[in-house]
């Protein structure tokens, strides 16, 4: 098969994998099988273990220099214990549909901040695109429907939000680093800093988990979020920046709310209401207009940690 060909296969397969989580972790905290933060240290320690048996049997001499431990804590800080903590324990208390759609922000962010910050030009697109996506994630957000037990709507939004506000930051802060490492080296050492960071935040729901009611549709939807999920959607994502280009990578973000509603429907029998689809449009509008010339940008796709 061509290279190019199993790199497409690659980026949409990261996409289904990130997608396909939304519902997963949702499944999860709604029947109280484990805690949002217990099933984040799982999903932030295996893949760990996998990222560094990757690099044992395909070692390299790489190593980041001291004054780069500081940008790679901030990194671990914003990527893990910010982003990954406040946007699982929102997924927990929204609806996967609404986190999904609000997750597409995040390019809008990093437009608006990169022109602050990177002295990237801020266009009347961008401008109207950042509008749009506002708008659509006020609609979401101030929606009225019927919630499960335990759901808070607002809240969860809000985090989801907060939550692509910090991955905008590490997107910002890990730039230098990506441009001057391999994606699985600087992914690698996130993650490593990031688990510690966690750690002492997350022991208390992973000990809490049922492991004793686990039926075998639960463990392997734990091993779908875990392994597929995390690990090999960020190989892949890797792969196809390599073989494509991280514009063309980029691109295929459009895909993931698109599996996640499909999905979500199927599995969690979410309806896709006139209103969310108002908002969803709204959104993919502002990212669209937002991000026009990415190619020209030189930017890494916007994929979630």
């Amino acid at each position: 098969m061509d290279h190019k060909i199993k790199a497409h296969l690659g980026l949409i397969g990261t996409n289904l994998f990130f997608a396909a989580n939304y519902s997963i972790v949702k499944y999860f905290t709604a029947h109280h099988y484990a805690g949002p933060f217990g099933l984040n240290i799982l999903r932030i320690g295996i893949s760990l273990i996998l990222f560094w048996i990757l690099f044992f049997f395909n070692p390299d001499k790489t190593k980041f220099q001291k004054t780069e431990i500081v940008p790679l804590l901030l990194c671990a800080v914003t990527a893990i214990a910010l982003n990954q903590m406040l946007f699982i324990k929102g997924l927990s208390l929204t609806f996967s549909i609404h986190a999904s759609l609000l997750t597409l922000l995040t390019p809008i962010l990093i437009t608006i901040f990169a022109a602050r910050i990177l002295r990237e030009k801020l266009t009347i697109a961008k401008a109207a695109g950042l509008i749009m996506g506002a708008s659509g994630a006020i609609l979401l957000i101030s929606s009225r429907e019927p919630v499960a037990p335990g759901d808070n709507i607002i809240l969860g939004d809000s985090l989801v939000l907060f939550s692509s506000l910090a991955y905008t930051f590490y997107f910002i802060l890990v730039k230098p680093l990506a441009n001057k490492y391999s994606a699985i080296f600087v992914m690698r050492w996130v993650f490593t800093f990031g688990f510690f960071l966690t750690l002492p935040l997350c022991t208390k729901e992973f000990l809490q988990i049922t492991w004793n009611i686990f039926t075998l549709k639960d463990w392997l939807l734990l091993f779908l979020i875990t392994i597929p999920g995390t690990f090999l959607a960020y190989i892949f994502n890797a792969y196809g920046i390599k073989k494509l280009s991280a514009s063309v990578a980029g691109a295929y973000i459009y895909s993931q709310p698109v599996f996640a509603v499909a999905i979500a429907m199927i599995f969690l029998k979410e309806q896709l209401s006139f209103y969310k689809l108002i908002a969803g449009m709204l959104i993919f509008a502002g990212v669209y207009l937002s991000n026009r010339r990415i190619e020209d940008s030189g930017r890494l796709p916007i994929k979630r940690i």
